[in-house]
């Protein structure tokens, strides 16, 4: 059980958690130790170990926590304010922009792989990452239907996941080839199709009664024929 801590205790752990970040980000998780983070966060080894008992898998974990946050407060204001046409685009160039500047190194990624699958937690960081991020996407999807800028009848969480799949398949060829065209593609085709202004439906047009076609007189028998009786 993690140790209650301080308003100044919180406020150290934080520090040294940001410190390991930069420090990953720079070396690489394998190649940044225990004694490379207290260098650089200025702490001391009794003090790291109480902060984190479990040492370098528990402060791994700490950090892939911290980068899943940046992942999405890197997109804010954007991501929790998609109430427009515009609001999407801006959001659009939020998420570029992040990923541009990350480049091909994801490290978020890397600390995950790093951890064990046994490690209390691993998995629910990206669990939680993708979650809160696909539920951010679905409210805004849901205030553009109320003001009937998206189909009404759209599946909004749905529609937020397969928007949100793009985004992480244009991001993984990006760490593969450090091209974002894939990822930009993905987004703008991805709120292209969101946007559809929903279709007007007309009035059936009226259809006039078709005009009564009176029977034909009948024709007289010739005075000779034979008229059958009705049965």
């Amino acid at each position: 059980m993690a140790p209650r801590l301080t308003a100044k205790g919180a406020a150290t752990r934080q520090r040294i958690v940001e410190g390991a970040a930069e420090q990953i980000r720079e070396r690489g998780a394998t190649e940044s130790t225990l004694d490379d983070i207290r260098a650089r966060t200025a702490t001391s080894k009794s003090q790291l170990f109480h902060y984190f008992p479990g040492g370098k898998e528990e402060l791994l974990l700490a950090v892939a926590r911290h980068e899943a946050g940046r992942v999405l407060s890197d997109q804010q204001p954007h991501l929790g304010a998609l109430t427009s046409r515009q609001a999407w685009y801006d959001w659009r160039d939020a998420v570029v922009d992040r990923y541009r500047r990350q480049g091909q190194q994801c490290p978020l990624g890397t600390l995950v792989s790093q951890l064990s699958p046994a490690t209390p937690g691993a998995q629910a960081v990206t669990r939680e990452l993708l979650a809160s991020w696909q539920a951010q996407i679905t409210s805004g999807i849901r205030v553009m239907q109320e003001k009937r800028e998206i189909p009404p009848e759209l599946d909004a969480d749905r529609a937020a996941a397969a928007l949100l799949a793009g985004i992480q398949g244009g991001v993984s060829i990006l760490m593969s080839t450090g091209s974002l065209t894939h990822l930009e593609v993905a987004l703008d085709l991805g709120i292209e199709r969101l946007l559809v202004a929903p279709a007007t439906v007309s009035a059936p047009a009226t259809v006039s009664a078709p005009a009564t076609v009176s029977a034909p007189a009948p024709v007289p028998a010739p005075a000779s024929a034979h008229v059958p009786p009705a049965h």
